[in-house]
C-alpha cells in the first residue's frame, strides 16, 4: 500500500504505467482516444492483454476481476472452452462463405427456442441495427410514423433512439440529428402509464419502445407491474411492443426479460450475449411483423431491404449457438443473479458502515453503484432501486472527481467496475465477490480521507 500522502489517482498513474502510455499514443489516432464513448473514463483507460474466466490482465501486469465482462456479453466468462473450441473447429472450415449455411439455421433456431415472441428471426452485426430495423419494420407493418421511448433508455446510437436518451430528458441532447427526427419520437416519462395510453389513443404512433429491465440496464428500474400494464394498454390500440433485450436477453432467464416477467413483446432486439461475446446482433418477433422483409411477387407487397455483409456469419453464428446452448440452463442465470446480488448487498454494507452517502442497486446479474447519492433509503442490504431518487439523478450516476476516484482506486484493489456498475458472469465466484467487497471498503475509506465522498 501506498504511503498516505499518495493519492488513489496519483498511486493509479504509478502503476498503470503502460495504460496510461498507450492512452496518450492513441490520441494520435482515434478522436477522444477510444474506439467505444463508454472508455472514455478519467484518469484514463486501461489497457488489457488478455483475459480468462472472470478474470483480466492489463499490460502492466495487474489481475484484475472483470465486472465488465465484453459488455455485458459474455455471461460464460471469457474463453469458455466450449466457445472456443467451436470457435476454432468453425475457423478451419472458413470465416465468411458470402452464401448461406448450416450455422445460420442452428443459431436461429436457438433462438426462436429460448425467446418467446421470436417466431421469425433476422440477425445484423450490432444491437444499433437491430433496434434500427425492428423500428423500420414497426413502422411500415402499421403504416405510422411515431415511436415512443422512455426517458434514459438506451436503444444504440441511430437517429430514432437519440431523443430522451440522456438528460435533460426533454430537450434535443445530441448534435447532428434533425429536428424532424426529433418530432417523430415521443419520450414518456419513468413508470408513466397514463401518458403512454393518452399518446397512443392518437393512433399515430407505430411502436413503443423499451428496455424491460428499465433504463440503460436497470439503472432507472422500472415498477413492479409496468411491463404487464404497458402491454395491456399497447394492445388496448393496437400499437407494436418492442423489447430492448440487448442487454436483459438470455440474462434475466434463458428467455430473457420477457420469460423472467412472463410479458410477451410483439418484437424484441438482441445483441452481447445472443452472438456469444463475437460482433453480432438478432431481432425478431410475430411472423406477421416480419413478413416485411419477405420477398413477394404481390405488387403491393413492400418490402423492407436487409443486406448486410457480416448478417449471421459463420463466426458469430457457431459462437450464438454453442452459447445459446449453455445459457438454456436456468443455473447459468442463477448463479450469475446470485453472485450480484452477494455484492449489491456488501457494496450498501460497506456504505452503512462507513457513514458515506450512496447505494448500490441492481436486478438480476447487474449492478450501479454511486457514491455521494444521498438516497434516504440508505440499507445495508440489497437494493433494486434507489427510492426518492428522481430519473434525471439515477441515469446521472457518479461524475467528476468522484467517479475517477472510485475507478482508479478499485482498479487498484483489483478490480475493473470501470462503468460505475457491471454486469456478473457464470465464472465469478464467491470469493471473487467477497474481495471486490473488501477493496471497495478500502477504496470508500481512502476516498474520505482524500476528502472526495
Amino acid at each position: 500500500m501506498a504511503q498516505a500522502t499518495t493519492t488513489i489517482e496519483q498511486q493509479f498513474h504509478e502503476e498503470f504505467s503502460g495504460s496510461y502510455e498507450r492512452s496518450r499514443h492513441a490520441l494520435e489516432i482515434y478522436p477522444a482516444g477510444v474506439t467505444h464513448d463508454a472508455r472514455f473514463v478519467k484518469p484514463f483507460p486501461i489497457y488489457i492483454e488478455r483475459a480468462q474466466g472472470s478474470h483480466k490482465w492489463d499490460v502492466d501486469g495487474h489481475e484484475l476481476i472483470d465486472y465488465a465482462v465484453g459488455h455485458g456479453s459474455l455471461i460464460m466468462g471469457h474463453n469458455h472452452p466450449t466457445v472456443v473450441a467451436a470457435l476454432k473447429e468453425q475457423l478451419d472450415r472458413g470465416t465468411h462463405f458470402g452464401a448461406s449455411h448450416d450455422q445460420e439455421l442452428e443459431w436461429g433456431e436457438w433462438v426462436q427456442r429460448l425467446v418467446p415472441s421470436a417466431q421469425r428471426v433476422k440477425f445484423t452485426a450490432s444491437g444499433t441495427e437491430s433496434t434500427m430495423l425492428a423500428i423500420r419494420a414497426a413502422r411500415a407493418f402499421s403504416g405510422k410514423d411515431k415511436i415512443l421511448k422512455f426517458e434514459g433508455h438506451f436503444h444504440g446510437w441511430h437517429d430514432t433512439a437519440a431523443p430522451g436518451e440522456r438528460p435533460p430528458f426533454d430537450m434535443p441532447s445530441q448534435h447532428g440529428i434533425p429536428q424532424v427526427t426529433h418530432d417523430l419520437t415521443i419520450v414518456a416519462p419513468t413508470d408513466d402509464i397514463a401518458f403512454v395510453e393518452q399518446a397512443l389513443a392518437k393512433g399515430d404512433v407505430a411502436a413503443v419502445i423499451l428496455e424491460p429491465s428499465g433504463a440503460s440496464w436497470a439503472t432507472i428500474p422500472l415498477r413492479e407491474g409496468f411491463l404487464k400494464e404497458l402491454r395491456a394498454v399497447t394492445e388496448k390500440y393496437d400499437t407494436i411492443l418492442i423489447f430492448d433485450e440487448v442487454i436483459t436477453g438470455f440474462r434475466w432467464a434463458p428467455g430473457g426479460a420477457q420469460e423472467r416477467f412472463d410479458v410477451t413483446p410483439d418484437m424484441t432486439t438482441m445483441a452481447k450475449i445472443v452472438a456469444g461475446g463475437l460482433p453480432g446482433g438478432c431481432f425478431g418477433g410475430r411472423a406477421d411483423i416480419m413478413a416485411v422483409f419477405e420477398f413477394r411477387e404481390d405488387p403491393k407487397h413492400k418490402k423492407i431491404v436487409h443486406p448486410g455483409t457480416y448478417n449471421g456469419n459463420p463466426l458469430s453464428a457457431v459462437a450464438g449457438s454453442t452459447c445459446l446452448k449453455l445459457v438454456a440452463d436456468p443455473k447459468v442465470q442463477q448463479h450469475a443473479d446470485a453472485m450480484a446480488e452477494r455484492l449489491r448487498a456488501g457494496f450498501n454494507t460497506v456504505m452503512v458502515d462507513r457513514g458515506v452517502p450512496g447505494s448500490c442497486w441492481g436486478e438480476s446479474s447487474v449492478f450501479h453503484v454511486a457514491l455521494g447519492l444521498e438516497a434516504p433509503n440508505l440499507s445495508a442490504g440489497d437494493m433494486r432501486r434507489p427510492e426518492g431518487i428522481d430519473a434525471t439523478t439515477l441515469k446521472s450516476g457518479m461524475g467528476g472527481k468522484i467517479k475517477s476516484s472510485f475507478i482508479a482506486g478499485m482498479m487498484l484493489e483489483g478490480s475493473d467496475i470501470t462503468f460505475a456498475g457491471g454486469w456478473l458472469s457464470v465464472m465469478h465466484t464467491p470469493e471473487d465477490i467477497d474481495k471486490t467487497i473488501e477493496g471497495f471498503d478500502r477504496t470508500v475509506a481512502r476516498m474520505r480521507e482524500e476528502g472526495t465522498v
